[in-house]
């Protein structure tokens, strides 16, 4: 657990951990009756944020999954999904405003404000793309997600970073609607977003390897 505040005692408490695990699941993964569920392709960060919920384990499969901004195109790649049983959904969707059983939701993450930067690390890694732009020697970095509300919500952590991150305003993309960052802004971001994360292991070592390596290429 993080080294410097140790395991989170309630998975609805203001810690890093529990910041970075919903982060995830509003991300990627959804509040259901009786079950929580998260999503990611990386097998290190399904070991962790199932250490985080207390999960046994991680099931694993491969799936075909649409690319964000289009559909039409499709890629295969690995899956784990962590599961919490019981009424931590019921509960989550109450304190922090998550959508439970397909309604929608309030994102009130103001609980989680004091680990502002591991709850968007989480939702950088479930929604969030990154790709180099070989023609203008940049990075791009940009969320996309079915949920609009939700959207809107990364754009306010955005606004409240200790980083100049400006970004474009909500567009529709195939799979619902998308931002992007802007290109001068990603290296600034990607230095605060993952600082400080070696320590704690709340990250997917895949996606940020991706984002570091990507801006190295820049610098």
């Amino acid at each position: 657990m993080s080294i410097e505040t140790g395991a989170p005692g309630d998975l609805l408490s203001a810690h890093p951990e529990t910041a970075y695990f919903w982060g995830r699941v509003a991300a990627d993964g959804e509040c259901e009756d009786g079950c929580v569920t998260v999503r990611t392709s990386d097998e290190t960060a399904a070991r962790r944020l199932a250490s985080v919920a207390g999960a046994e384990r991680a099931d694993h499969r491969i799936v075909e999954r649409e690319y964000a901004h289009d559909t039409s195109i499709t890629r295969t790649e690995d899956e784990y999904t962590v599961q919490v049983l019981g009424g931590l959904a019921d509960r989550a969707s109450a304190a922090l405003g998550l959508p439970f059983d397909g309604q929608a939701g309030g994102y009130r993450f103001d609980t989680l404000a004091a680990h502002d930067r591991q709850l968007l690390r989480g939702l950088l890694e479930g929604c969030g793309t990154v790709c180099f732009k070989s023609d203008d020697e940049a990075v791009g970095v940009s969320f996309v997600h079915e949920d609009e509300r939700l959207l809107r919500t990364v754009q306010s952590l955005l606004d409240s970073a200790p980083v100049d991150a400006p970004y474009d305003d909500l567009a529709d993309a195939s799979s619902g609607y998308w931002f992007g960052v802007a290109d001068d802004a990603v290296p600034d971001l990607a230095d605060w977003v993952y600082d400080g994360s070696e320590e704690t292991g709340l990250f997917a070592p895949s996606r940020r390897r991706k984002l570091r390596k990507s801006v190295e290429r820049v610098r």
